[in-house]
């Protein structure tokens, strides 16, 4: 029997259209948007309002340290990226990264993906000029194409469409992946194979190694293995286009409560985290797990008010605040944060993403990042939740399952000159196969500590 939604919910869910909302592209068309997000709204949710309520149960195990949050995948994904194996090598980078995490850690660790949704980005400027021609800028592929011509950069309200449909193919296939034996803890060796050799991937033979010889322990003792057959894997995005949320925004059945089915769990970026904005109304009204992201310029008193505004009622697991701080800044931005939210007693879920705050422009011009400043980030952000008694309960991180060259350092040495080898990101630059593992790693060992 369905329970029937509040008086005014419905109608609330629409009150972000009178409020200031940054970051949305300029339509040319607004009939066109109007048939657009009227056939959103007529297909069927990504996700089920039940896995989002498994998931904010999780993470407030990870609030509590209890477990762990790896949140990884591509900055933005592409429509042409959108393949079998890209989609099974970031599923076996992130699983690998679990492995070592639980196995160095002894922690349940939190498994989801910047996967089947992250089709938009905001952008620095409305417009990109290139030898004086001026068009707008790119906003990702659930809004315009990236050539830098006239018709790829004029915003297409119906690439919504499009990314909703490659959302649910991504969606098939991580389940299909997940559920379907592939990730099952005994095929640890297997996740290997098709990744080039490196140091890294040595390091995590030994470990895998180490499983085997527990697992076969365990079987010798009678142990039941049913539970390390699947895994549960979870969507993620940011929230950016209202336009796209709203239509596959569904009251549940079993509450008569709101919850965004685009993903499980969806985040507020930095530059649209405004408290009188169209993104921290709207986001208040759904039920999922919701992140906010905060830059070094967020008060003590911005974060409290967040807390006020999109979790009154103190729900563990609700609400994850992901810093990014900058590994230069990181130690001086987050403790007055951390301090004041702790000392109020209110439950967080506190994440870091190492990547954002770590941007810096190569000598021959490429956007990237060093590794050792993204985990110094990571470091920085460990040690201020030590001092203040706190919980470190995530890492949130760009990478991909492919051995691109577009973060400097790690293991293979990757320097300026090594960029141009693989450089292939359209926004952000992103970890490769290796620095991940490398990664998670060092994540283990700050986890033992802790």
């Amino acid at each position: 029997m369905s329970v029937e939604p509040e008086p005014g919910l419905v109608e609330s869910l629409d009150l972000w259209r009178h409020l200031p909302a940054e970051q949305q592209p300029a339509w040319p068309d607004p009939a066109a948007v109007a048939d657009a997000t009227a056939q959103l709204a007529c297909e069927p949710p990504l996700v089920f309002a039940g896995e989002a309520d498994v998931l904010t149960q999780r993470l407030a195990a990870a609030g509590r340290g209890e477990a762990f949050l790896l949140q990884g995948g591509d900055c933005a994904e592409t429509f042409a990226d959108v393949t079998a194996d890209n989609i099974r090598n970031k599923i076996k980078t992130i699983l690998q990264m679990a492995v070592v995490l639980t196995y160095g850690a002894s922690l349940p660790i939190v498994k989801m993906g910047r996967m089947a949704g992250q089709y938009a980005k905001p952008r620095s400027s409305d417009v990109e000029t290139r030898d004086g021609v001026t068009l707008p800028a790119y906003r990702g592929d659930a809004v315009n194409a990236h050539d830098f011509t006239p018709d790829a950069r004029r915003p297409d309200p119906f690439r919504m469409l499009a990314a909703y449909h490659r959302s649910s193919a991504t969606l098939n296939l991580i389940r299909a992946f997940t559920q379907g034996g592939f990730a099952d803890l005994r095929r640890v060796h297997e996740w290997n194979r098709g990744f080039t050799a490196n140091p890294a991937y040595a390091r995590y033979e030994h470990l895998a190694g180490e499983i085997d010889r527990a697992i076969r322990f365990m079987a010798a003792a009678g142990a039941d293995f049913d539970a390390l057959r699947t895994v549960e894997f979870f969507s993620s995005h940011e929230a950016l286009l209202l336009d796209y949320e709203r239509p596959l925004t569904r009251i549940d059945s079993r509450t008569g409560t709101a919850y965004d089915c685009s993903a499980h769990f969806i985040w507020i970026g930095e530059r649209t985290r405004q408290l009188d904005g169209a993104h921290v109304d709207f986001l208040s009204r759904v039920r999922n797990p919701i992140g906010v992201k905060l830059g070094p310029g967020t008060t003590p008193d911005d974060a409290l008010a967040l807390m006020d505004k999109l979790n009154p009622d103190d729900e563990p697991g609700r609400l994850t605040f992901i810093t990014r701080m900058g590994a230069s800044r990181i130690r001086d931005a987050l403790p007055p944060l951390v301090e004041k939210v702790t000392s109020s007693g209110r439950p967080v879920t506190w994440v870091s993403d190492p990547m954002h705050g770590n941007t810096i422009t190569s000598a021959s011009g490429y956007k990237t990042r060093r590794l050792e400043d993204v985990l110094d980030e990571v470091r920085g952000f460990f040690e201020v939740h030590r001092a203040a008694g706190s919980v470190p309960g995530g890492v949130h991180v760009e990478l991909t399952g492919d051995d691109v060259t577009e973060v400097l350092g790690g293991s293979e040495q990757i320097d300026d000159e090594g960029l141009a080898r693989r450089y292939e990101t359209l926004v952000d630059p992103r970890l490769n196969h290796q620095q991940s593992l490398e990664m998670a790693f060092q994540v283990a060992e700050m986890l033992r500590e802790r």
